[in-house]
């Protein structure tokens, strides 16, 4: 969770990457406007941008210049360049910032260069790789530079005294491993050691030898501990963990062995979080209480998430996909022979390589077969956990080296394996497997430039059930690149949190219900982190016979209609919902009378909140007003006014009669006519013999 930057502390320059007019038709004609985006940095890492649409240019230009010392981030550099590539995407605009010699300069386009030296970068290439829009490009530039920060914030976490608890979240080659790397770095430097948990021997591997390969030249001494090491490799291993002679060992479950002693250990990194139970991660923390630990995901399981999302862990999501990335093409259907063999077909014929994975060892040699059969020109290998090490090395080299065409497996390629001439995944029985194995398996094709191809296929014969069918639609939806974490989501939607606190990592929260929990859980981690601030206790419920909605003429996108409902639900007073009209004002034109009934609605809101109101809830021609203990004094005067009302201390409510649905001769009352009624009525319940005495004077 990203700390906001105080622009009032910074000495901010301003910079204008472009100005335009902008005509919108509105009813009576064209509504001419300018559009302004404004660059600010005080050249000493803070950059921000912002977008500013008014009647008059100066007034743009205000706003953007309010709107860009908002979005204020800190970019870490070395020296006067960046760390390392990256790269930045929005829209059509992308841009790939390099690293330079000092004494270069900075070498790009005008708005790129503009973002560069307001953040104080002074040794950089840059080259464009989208669209000519300079807003675009600089906003690109912008996430570029804060795809840097997630390493900063990682390192910082690692220089407190409390012990960091980061989830880091990303898609296959989104560049997790590079942030992992570098805090183990970081941990060694500081005399520390660090154990790093893979769930699969061919990941240990692969982990082992990038490790190596990036700490030579270092007096960094990297071990590796899997099945696949002797006796003697694993036994010099734990006797170097217990002297310190060794840095950082990477290793699967054998690293949980209680005979295994760290002299110092400072790091645990976790790959592939999704893949271990509690047991595993708190044996690993129990070994030392002063740990920090990473935890990297593209899926993360419920429980993780939960604890991300309220706030309990720290979280860095990574949005950039790598250069010339193409989303994979997903198919969910039927299982049909014609189709498994023109998907092989088509991806023998532009050289490819096929993964088709069967879930049961018991019948994988007769899918084999039957593949064999339906193309009898492609070379099909098998692969699963009960092979020997030295059978399955030789299967994964073969395949590696293009002597295999279809490799049959289970899913002992969901992780680890990087092979980026295979571009064709077909997965058998599709409806038996979870969230985050179809994605995790969807991530082994597609890591090259060329064009993937992902059939989840399932029988036709047998009943699916509900949540089968919704976890193959999930899949099926979120296709787009970066999607892990929305399908994370969804996962932790279907599955529930699991507890806390106990060893269960999924399941529903019984009772209380998710939403109310999840409230309840952030408000408490809110106090904790910040007890000065008083979160404010009371939700408000109101439900009356009005109509308040965001029409879809309005805002045509669901998404950022969401976003509108949450933005007005979480405001809490009158300042904020000036701001939130204006910023949509500004965004969208101005909001139709259904919407301006919301922000009516949210205004009673504040009123009941400020009497202790829990709901106010319309019931045919009554009104019900719950947990008010009100005094007897306003007892009896809410009888005198409202003709009926009764009082009921048991379950501190108050029943009002309303003339909502109308009388003899006169028609139901109108939306706005509901809410001033409404009004009023909180007007009487917020009553004071001193405030009657005000009123008279005037």
């Amino acid at each position: 969770m990203r700390s906001k930057i105080d622009a009032s502390k910074l000495e901010l320059t301003e910079t204008i990457v472009n100005i335009r007019r902008v005509a919108k038709t509105v009813k009576g004609g064209r509504n001419m406007r300018f559009s302004v985006t404004i660059v600010v940095g005080d050249g000493e890492g803070h950059v921000g941008i912002g977008l500013g649409k008014a009647q008059e240019i100066p007034e743009a230009v205000r706003k953007a210049t309010e709107d860009a010392k908002k979005k204020l981030i800190y970019v870490p550099t070395v020296g006067t360049t960046v760390p390392h590539e990256t790269l930045g995407i929005f829209g059509a605009g992308k841009v790939l910032i390099m690293p330079s010699a000092p004494g270069t300069g900075v070498i790009a386009g005008s708005s790129v260069r503009t973002v560069l030296e307001a953040a104080g970068i002074k040794d950089v290439r840059a080259k464009s790789l989208g669209s000519s829009n300079t807003g675009n490009m600089a906003l690109a530039t912008i996430e570029g530079l804060r795809n840097l920060t997630t390493i900063d914030e990682v390192k910082s976490d690692m220089e407190k005294p409390v012990p960091m608890d980061r989830l880091i979240c990303g898609d296959v080659g989104f560049g997790k491993t590079e942030i992992a790397l570098r805090a183990a770095f970081k941990a060694v430097q500081d005399g520390k050691q660090v154990a790093v948990l893979v769930p699969t021997t061919l990941l240990v591997q692969q982990h082992y030898e990038t490790f190596s390969e990036r700490f030579e030249g270092f007096p960094v001494n990297v071990a590796a501990m899997s099945r696949f090491q002797t006796t003697k490799e694993i036994n010099e291993a734990i006797e170097g963990l217990e002297t310190g002679t060794v840095d950082v060992v990477i290793g699967t479950h054998k690293l949980l062995n209680p005979k295994i002693k760290f002299k110092d250990l400072g790091l645990v990194i976790i790959d592939e979080e999704q893949r271990f139970g509690v047991e595993h991660k708190e044996t690993l923390k129990a070994l030392r209480t002063n740990v920090d630990v990473l935890s990297l995901s593209a899926t993360p399981i419920p429980r993780t998430l939960e604890m991300a999302v309220t706030g309990i862990r720290e979280m860095s999501t990574l949005a950039t996909p790598p250069e010339d990335r193409l989303p994979v093409l997903t198919y969910v259907g039927a299982y049909e022979d014609a189709q498994v063999t023109a998907a092989v077909r088509r991806e023998l014929l532009r050289g490819g390589q096929v993964f088709y994975v069967h879930n049961r060892v018991q019948d994988i040699s007769s899918i084999a077969d039957k593949i064999h059969t339906l193309v009898p020109e492609a070379h099909v290998g098998i692969a699963h956990g009960k092979m020997g090490e030295k059978q399955l090395d030789q299967i994964i080299r073969d395949f590696w080296h293009r002597d295999i065409d279809v490799l049959v497996c289970t899913t002992i390629i969901e992780t680890g394996l990087d092979i980026s001439n295979a571009n064709t995944l077909i997965v058998d029985h599709a409806d038996r497997f979870g969230l985050s194995q179809l994605h995790q398996l969807r991530g082994r094709v597609g890591r090259g430039r060329e064009r993937a191809y992902a059939y989840f296929l399932y029988d036709p014969s047998k009943p699916m059930t509900e949540q089968s069918h919704d976890r193959l639609a999930t899949i099926a939806q979120n296709t787009a690149l970066g999607s892990g974490f929305d399908v994370a989501m969804k996962d932790l939607e279907l599955r529930g949190t699991g507890n806390l606190l106990g060893d269960e990592q999924s399941g529903h929260i019984e009772g209380v219900g998710f939403d109310l929990y999840v409230r309840m859980v952030s408000e408490a981690v809110e106090k904790y982190k910040e007890p000065e601030e008083n979160v404010e206790p009371v939700a408000v419920s109101i439900d009356l016979p009005i109509e308040a909605s965001i029409p879809i003429e309005y805002i045509d996108s669901d998404k950022l209609r969401l976003e509108a409902y949450r933005k007005l639900a979480s405001v809490r007073n009158e300042a904020d919902l000036k701001d939130l009209e204006e910023e949509l004002t500004d965004r969208y034109g101005k909001p139709p009378v259904e919407f301006e009934t919301l922000f009516d609605v949210a205004r009673l809101k504040f009123k009941a909140r400020k009497l202790g109101i829990s709901e106010i809830l319309a019931q045919s021609n009554r009104v019900r007003i719950g947990r008010i203990d009100p005094p007897e004094s306003i007892q009896m005067r809410m009888g005198r006014i409202y003709k009926g009302t009764q009082y009921r201390p048991v379950t501190h409510q108050l029943i009002v009669p309303t003339p909502f649905t109308g009388s003899l001769g006169q028609g139901p009352m109108s939306s706005d006519q509901v809410v001033l009624w409404t009004n009023q009525l909180l007007d009487d319940l917020a009553w004071t013999p001193s405030s009657s005495k005000r009123q008279s004077r005037l």
